[in-house]
């Protein structure tokens, strides 16, 4: 990179909007490339996006659903490079195409939790009053029961399933970010430059979707990346229990449900999709100490 665009990016004092985001995002770029844990998360989340994607140019040809019931419970070998299951399927295949589903869930799980979080905690942080204290005590309820025991409630009620999974997760996961949401409103409420944009005739919508949300996003980014871990933990424990995806869908959860009754004769069926889960998990939750650092600088250790 040339000196001169280093030089535009890092300037103090931008002479646009577009330099000063720009400019904003590329000195948080080199926060994270600073923070070497951050960056250990950043590689291992960005290797599980490039395997979900490439899952078929990588699984060598064997499809994660066929069955070969004479090479049952085989060890790892040139042939299986993970083994196989007690079905006979590669289990090197079904951990490839299993990251597609955990991804999956991720991605469904963020895109209804955070918008649902941020529109409930702005709303009872700006309004106050009788909003708030309703749209406070519905969160309450749902903080008072463990999120994974809450999560299976709903899925039980709801039926296995993907689509069911996502919903019950969601269910849960959103009452944070509704109360992260509801503090950051209530001090960005009081600011001066909201006071003016009143004075100006703005609407409560207006000022809550252009100016509040927006300041708002950051903590709830790095809510949700370090929230990942316990999405991909609460994912894996309803298909452990079967109410997550169903055969002969690949899931991690499910496929350490199969192993565990083998898992001290044939480690490897229940060990690997295991360590899988394990590395993801440990990946989103360095990616969001160092995405919290990033944000919120004046935390950081």
């Amino acid at each position: 990179m040339s000196t001169s665009l280093i030089t535009w990016l890092m300037d103090e004092a931008p002479q646009s909007r577009r330099q000063a985001v720009i400019g904003s995002l590329y000195r948080r770029w080199r926060s994270i490339l600073a923070n070497p844990a951050a960056l250990v998360g950043l590689v291992i989340v960005a290797l599980l996006i490039l395997i979900a994607i490439c899952a078929p140019l990588l699984d060598r040809g064997i499809s994660p659903i066929a069955q070969d019931l004479n090479n049952r419970l085989a060890a790892p070998s040139a042939a299986h490079w993970f083994g196989t299951d007690e079905l006979g399927r590669d289990i090197y295949s079904r951990t490839l195409y299993g990251s597609r589903v955990t991804l999956t869930i991720v991605g469904l799980v963020s895109v209804v939790v955070a918008p649902i979080g941020l529109l409930v905690g702005t709303l009872a942080g700006y309004l106050g009053g009788w909003v708030d204290a309703t749209l406070m005590r519905i969160t309450d309820v749902f903080l008072a029961f463990p999120r994974l025991v809450l999560a299976l409630a709903f899925a039980a009620a709801l039926g296995p399933g993907i689509e069911n999974a996502v919903i019950a997760i969601s269910l849960t996961a959103w009452p944070p970010y509704a109360r992260i949401a509801r503090a950051e409103t209530i001090t960005i409420a009081k600011s001066d430059f909201i006071q003016a944009v009143v004075l100006q005739g703005a609407s409560t919508w207006r000022i809550l979707f252009h100016h509040v949300v927006p300041l708002c996003l950051s903590s709830v980014i790095v809510r949700l990346t370090l929230d990942m871990a316990g999405i991909i933990l609460t994912a894996a424990g309803l298909g452990f229990l079967g109410l997550g995806a169903q055969p002969p869908t690949a899931e991690w959860g499910a496929m350490v449900s199969a192993g565990r009754d083998v898992i001290l004769d044939q480690w490897w069926v229940a060990t690997i999709p295991g360590i899988a889960i394990f590395c993801v998990s440990l990946g989103f939750n360095l990616l969001g100490d160092g995405l919290r650092d990033v944000f919120d600088p004046k935390d950081a250790s």
